[in-house]
């Protein structure tokens, strides 16, 4: 019953810009952190960023902090990855994910039960 619908990636040249959105079904009443997985070929899973419910905490891995901005639209059930000053090793499958816990921040991948479909992301040098 629970689905992440994802927006689809793209190419993008190294330096640019691109958006995320995550939109989550079957969650409206439901307390949920959301965050961002990535998985890039030959590399581990790594959970690159997350929002609390309220949005007073998030979390951005050293890889991309500064670079990406979480933003959420609880109205819409939407949350949103600004992706800035693109770099070549940013090339993954971006995976949206969520946990119906508390609401509050949590770190690991692991910890988050809803995944989306994964979209590829893929920055040239």
């Amino acid at each position: 019953q629970v689905q992440l619908v994802e927006s689809e990636g793209g190419l993008v040249q190294a330096g640019g810009s691109l958006r995320l959105s995550c939109t989550a079904l079957g969650l409206t009443f439901s307390l949920y952190t959301m965050g961002w997985v990535r998985q890039a070929p030959g590399n581990e899973r790594e959970f690159g960023a997350g929002i609390s419910w309220s949005g007073a905490s998030t979390y951005y891995a050293d890889s991309v902090k500064g670079r990406f901005t979480l933003s959420r639209d609880n109205a819409k059930n939407t949350v949103y990855l600004q992706m800035n000053s693109l770099k070549p090793e940013d090339t993954a499958v971006y995976y949206c994910a969520a946990v119906t816990r508390d609401g509050r921040m949590y770190y690991r991948s692991s910890e988050y039960p809803y995944w989306g479909q994964g979209t590829q992301v893929t920055v040239s040098s």
